[in-house]
């Protein structure tokens, strides 16, 4: 029989703990002198270098001055008794929300623990005028039903889609086939609600060569705000680098969006198309870029193609031209990791475009937003889908040539 003394291995977990909080320590202070990270100013911290290059996070020290915990920003909001309003059925990055191991298939169950178990009114806009308020005949203030909480102005003709009734029908798919809600969550006090679910069955693309993995999703989000639409959009995500790889191809669609207006509800159901052809639009999807994984690329290739995609005028001025070599540089970083892992081919070279794009170019948050948001909406809303296509039809030329 062994015998442990108490005092012994109390004395030997403590020092181990010391030795890991300078290791902790050491770690984190090598990373600023390396200019890697740099402070912001408090406890905040800015990342400088690498995929999470622009995130930002805190710091939390014990009473000792030691680091106790890293805690990223994440942006989503805080329900009134603490939970982070975010269902997931894994962990997220940042290790908060409600989860589900392996997820569930009852949307009031979703609903409940992302926080979007709310409805939204809208009230009439008041406005004082010689000491009395009145009311404005065409302007309207959204509000959340549970908290009052204002979360917009709009017109006479908007009509609030509440969020059940909004992403209801993705129900049927979620019963139809083998999938389940991935997560949902509530971001900038419920002024935009978001909901999805991953379909089946993984996009392979090269199975023969480079075997490269891309998960498809399906995102609905809710704008409460009246900035925003209702959207349905099919997103190919890529794990192993977080990019949102959306780019339009034959005969297939990725969005669905509609307005907040009468009638909007019934037109939901016309969303049940866009699912139906996103099969389609993974199919033709795999096969362009197996071509582009097949085909090798030069640097000198490659540099034509950003040339093509950000042109600089032989007049430019010396910031135009300091910004074009700063976007190239940081774009050359993100390829030649890419090629160290599925080789110089036309397939990394997109991969550099969208990655630079998703995380990288950076990103000018709206007041209520923290650039984490500002980017992660970005990327969900296909604010650079443009860029994004045109990219990839300029590839698609070097697997004819």
């Amino acid at each position: 029989m062994t015998i442990t003394d108490v005092n012994t291995a109390f004395a030997n977990e403590k020092a181990r703990q010391i030795d890991a909080a300078r290791s902790r320590e050491r770690a984190f202070q090598t990373r600023i002198d390396r200019g890697e990270i740099r402070m912001l100013g408090g406890d905040q911290y800015e990342v400088l270098t690498g995929w999470d290059r622009g995130e930002t996070f805190t710091v939390s020290r014990n009473a000792q001055g030691q680091i106790d915990a890293i805690l990223a920003n994440h942006g989503l909001d805080t329900r009134a008794d603490g939970t982070i309003a975010l269902y997931a059925s894994s962990p997220a990055w940042h290790g908060l929300g409600q989860i589900i191991p392996g997820g569930t298939t009852d949307i009031d169950e979703v609903l409940s623990k992302g926080g979007l178990d709310f409805t939204v009114t809208t009230v009439p806009a008041l406005y004082k005028w010689d000491g009395e308020l009145r009311e404005h005949p065409d302007q309207f203030h959204t509000v959340r039903e549970d908290t009052g909480a204002p979360l917009g102005v709009v017109g006479r003709r908007y009509q609030p889609i509440q969020n059940r009734e909004g992403f209801e029908f993705l129900q049927e798919l979620v019963g139809r086939f083998d999938v389940v809600w991935e997560s949902a969550g509530v971001i900038r006090g419920g002024r935009r609600v978001f909901i999805s679910i991953r379909l089946p069955e993984t996009v392979t693309v090269d199975a023969d060569g480079i075997n490269d993995q891309i998960v498809p999703y399906v995102a609905v989000m809710n704008d409460h705000s009246g900035q925003g639409q209702f959207q349905c959009v099919v997103t190919p995500w890529r794990p192993v680098c977080a990019n949102t790889e959306r780019f339009a191809v034959r005969d297939a669609v990725t969005r669905w969006a509609i307005r907040h207006t009468a009638g909007a509800t019934n037109q939901i159901k016309e969303a049940r198309r866009t699912l139906g052809l996103s099969v389609k639009y993974f199919e033709n999807f795999a096969a362009e870029e197996t071509a582009l994984a097949r085909t090798d690329i030069a640097v000198a290739d490659f540099h034509k193609v950003i040339a093509d995609l950000w042109p600089l005028d032989d007049d430019a001025t010396d910031q135009k031209r300091k910004n074009f070599a700063t976007r190239l540089s940081a774009i050359d970083e993100v390829f030649r990791t890419e090629t160290e892992r599925v080789g110089p081919t036309a397939y990394a070279a997109e991969r550099a475009i969208t990655g630079y794009l998703d995380h990288v170019a950076p990103r000018r948050p709206g007041q209520t937003m923290t650039e984490e948001i500002a980017r992660a909406t970005a990327a969900l809303e296909g604010a650079d889908d443009d860029m994004k296509t045109k990219a990839h039809r300029r590839l698609l030329l070097l697997t004819r040539a």
